[in-house]
């Protein structure tokens, strides 16, 4: 199996009303890819985004079908996802968490669905779109690099390997954020040892304290009051 993209980075900038790397530009020639993602692109906040763990973000294009028909009148494309790989045919029902892909001179590893955020709303003024986004699964996911290397957009992703009893992106999505106390979900996104560290801890949490964390902040950009 393998698949064509088209490759997108960028600078951190002011637009859409805050500061981001969300503005990305496509990119034609051959790139180095770092353990840390795209050499020239940048994230603005290194808590939330980028790293090990989340060294590339792809975004299925497929989708943006749907965001149109829900907010029309936007023009919808990629990369509007502030994504690094786009392509269509791979999709959260299809790609895996730790699966594997040759990529130019590079081997990359998916490691975990991308968490939706509120400044996805405000760049696309869409009023709700991230908590949407979040309860389809329509989130894209994000890369570890296990080597690194040059990479285009001329280069396939050529798949290399997939775990036994593997979880789909959409299968860890759906249990992580529109089950979120399901006991067997969280037990299989604890034994899915290529999952990010962080979302194996947090699972393990809610096993314990029976307890979800707060979302509000990530998702709307505020605190909601309680009733």
């Amino acid at each position: 199996m393998s698949q064509q993209i088209q490759l997108f980075k960028g600078k951190v900038n002011t637009r859409f009303g805050f500061e981001s790397g969300l503005d990305k530009q496509a990119i034609t020639e051959r790139v180095f890819l770092s353990e840390l993602g795209l050499e020239g692109d940048e994230c603005a906040d290194p808590k939330h985004h980028g790293g090990s763990e989340r060294a590339l973000h792809q975004y299925p294009a497929e989708h943006y079908d749907y965001w149109q028909l829900q907010f029309p009148d936007r023009g919808w494309q990629a990369p509007g996802m502030g994504e690094n790989l786009s392509s269509r045919g791979m999709t959260e029902s299809t790609v895996c968490i730790g699966d594997r892909y040759q990529w130019g001179e590079a081997i990359i590893e998916v490691s975990q669905p991308r968490s939706p955020c509120y400044k996805l709303n405000k760049r696309w003024n869409a009023e709700g779109m991230s908590e949407q986004m979040q309860q389809l699964s329509y989130c894209g996911w994000l890369y570890r690099v296990v080597q690194t290397g040059w990479v285009s957009q001329d280069d396939e992703l050529v798949l290399l390997s997939r775990c036994d009893d593997a979880l789909t992106v959409k299968q860890v999505a759906d249990y992580f954020f529109n089950d979120p106390l399901n006991q067997q979900g969280l037990a299989r996104i604890v034994a899915c040892e290529t999952l990010t560290e962080k979302w194996r801890l947090t699972a393990q949490k809610r096993l314990a304290t029976n307890e979800v964390e707060v979302w509000d902040y990530r998702l709307f950009g505020e605190l909601r009051q309680t009733q």
